[in-house]
């Protein structure tokens, strides 16, 4: 799905970035996640998503009647979607011709890999009159994070291994189960703070515009 220092183990084929393609190709459609991106855009906006994965807010975004162009590092995530165009690429390297209304980066890769690269790539590929939306880890996930367990969906999560190897970072891994099967992902995650965020966009020339949520997890930008 994207970059970063990140390690899965579980049945089927792992993505380069740890993701179980079996696993995440289970997973119920994010309609959540889809409606909440298209409350912020004109009708029928082209979609590019990047570390789309398995589809599972592709699919929504495009019943919802968006065009998407799906981008991610792993051909057996991308072959899990339908009725979108994608692009078999990391996002650091990507350079399509065409330029869109909406460029989306979510899977809080923004945390987890270069940040200063991916964000070059939401720049270079969003229309001068366009956004992009960014999902982050939410305000106080990195103070509170810790050994848990959750579920939801049928699918039962851990969170643990839980350290702090910096003092910006997070280190842990992430159990899921279902039906049966368990697969695990390991990753280390960079706190960006709102103090923050107005200068890394910056750095890539974007520009602040607003949150979505309260919790201040996804972000929308636009061209500076």
């Amino acid at each position: 799905m994207g970059g970063g220092t990140r390690h899965g183990t579980g049945p089927g084929e792992i993505a380069p970035d740890g993701s179980a393609v079996e696993f995440y190709a289970a997973m119920p459609p994010d309609e959540a996640a889809a409606s909440l991106v298209h409350g912020v855009l004109p009708a029928g906006a082209p979609i590019l998503e990047l570390g789309a994965g398995a589809g599972r807010v592709t699919g929504p975004l495009i019943a919802l009647g968006h065009p998407v162009t799906a981008v991610d590092d792993s051909s057996a995530m991308l072959a899990r979607i339908e009725g979108a165009r994608t692009v078999c690429s990391p996002i650091q390297d990507l350079r399509l011709p065409e330029r869109f209304a909406c460029v989306l980066m979510m899977s809080y890769l923004v945390n987890y890999g270069d940040r200063k690269a991916l964000l070059d790539a939401c720049r270079r590929h969003v229309a001068p009159d366009g956004l992009v939306v960014v999902q982050r880890e939410e305000r106080g996930w990195f103070d509170a994070a810790a050994p848990r367990e959750w579920s939801h969906d049928g699918i039962d999560f851990r969170l643990r291994d839980v350290s702090r190897p910096g003092p910006d970072l997070v280190a842990a891994t992430i159990e899921y189960r279902m039906d049966g099967r368990t697969w695990s992902h390991s990753f280390v995650s960079r706190h960006l703070g709102d103090e923050e965020l107005p200068g890394v966009l910056g750095e890539s020339g974007l520009r602040f515009e607003r949150f979505l949520d309260e919790g201040g997890g996804w972000v929308v930008a636009r061209p500076a």
